[in-house]
C-alpha cells in the first residue's frame, strides 16, 4: 500500500490479520526521527529509503546489522502489537488510542546507547526515566487491553516455550505479553542480534556520540502502527499528540 493511502487516513480498512501497536516515534520535526529513520533505512510514515551512515569502526554494512528491526521501523514499544478481538474495528482502536493519548503530559527523556542481551538499543538513562516511561506504557495496556484477542492455542505455546519467569508467564496469559507493568523495559532498537561483542560495542560507541549531538527524547506523542499483514513491514498509520500539558494551559 502506498503510503499517501494510509498515513494519517482514518479511513483505510485494514485486512482482518493485521496487527496494531501503539509505539512511541519522535516527531517528524524532530532530528531524532530523520536520524532513527535514517539509521534503519527507511521511514515507516512515508516509504521514504534512507541510505544508513556507516560508522568508521564498523566492518560490515548497516544494513546488515538491522535488518530485523528495519520491519518494525523508527520506534520504541509501549503497547505489542495485537490482533482485533471480534467484532473489534481499526476505528474503535484508533478513537481509544486518541483518548489514552489526550490525557498523557508531554515529558523529556534523556537516554543513552547500550547492548540489552544481544543487541543494541537505546534505553533510559536514569531510573526515574524508566519509570515514567513503565508508567506511560501501563497506561496504554489498560486502556486498549479490552479491544485485543487473545493469542491462539499455537502462539501462546510458542510464547510459553520461551525461558521466561514465572510473572512473565502470569503476565503472558493474562495480557497477552510477558514483557508488561513491572517487566517492562522501554527501549529503540538500534540492531539485529548481534554475536560478536566487539560489533556490538562498536555501535553503542558510535550511538552515544549521536545521543550526545541529539540531546533527549522529547515524549510528547505516541502513534499507532499497523502490520498490514503477516510478516509484512509496519507502517505509521496515525501520529497520537500528547494534550494534557496543553489543555491545563490558560
Amino acid at each position: 500500500m502506498d503510503a499517501s493511502a494510509w498515513a494519517g487516513n482514518d479511513e483505510v480498512q485494514w485486512a482482518a490479520d493485521a496487527r496494531f501497536a501503539v509505539y512511541y516515534a519522535p516527531s517528524r520535526t524532530s532530528p531524532w526521527w530523520h536520524a532513527g529513520c535514517e539509521w534503519l533505512g527507511t521511514d515507516v510514515e512515508t516509504g521514504v529509503a534512507y541510505t544508513a551512515p556507516q560508522p568508521p569502526t564498523v566492518a560490515r554494512p548497516v544494513a546488515e546489522l538491522t535488518q530485523a528491526p528495519r520491519r518494525y521501523g523508527w520506534h520504541g514499544t509501549l503497547l505489542a502489537p495485537f490482533r482485533l478481538a471480534d467484532g473489534v474495528t481499526s476505528y474503535a482502536v484508533l478513537n481509544e488510542a486518541r483518548r489514552w493519548a489526550v490525557d498523557q503530559e508531554p515529558s523529556v527523556l534523556s537516554v543513552e546507547a547500550a547492548t540489552l542481551g544481544d543487541f543494541v538499543a537505546l534505553r533510559p538513562a536514569t531510573e526515574d526515566g524508566e519509570s515514567g516511561m513503565r508508567a506511560l506504557a501501563s497506561g496504554a495496556l489498560r486502556t486498549l487491553d479490552s479491544l485485543r484477542a487473545a493469542p491462539s492455542a499455537v502462539d501462546l505455546a510458542r510464547r510459553l516455550a520461551a525461558p521466561l519467569t514465572e510473572r512473565q508467564r502470569a503476565l503472558l496469559v493474562e495480557w497477552g505479553y510477558p514483557y508488561v507493568f513491572e517487566e517492562f523495559r522501554f527501549h529503540m532498537t538500534l540492531s539485529s542480534s548481534l554475536d560478536a561483542a566487539d560489533e556490538r560495542a562498536a555501535l553503542v560507541a558510535w550511538w552515544q556520540k549521536r545521543v550526545a549531538e541529539l540531546g533527549p527524547l522529547v515524549i510528547d506523542s505516541a502513534a499507532l502502527f499497523v502490520e498490514p499483514a503477516a510478516g509484512q513491514p509496519f507502517v505509521l498509520w496515525q501520529r497520537l499528540p500528547f494534550q494534557s500539558g496543553e489543555r491545563s494551559k490558560p
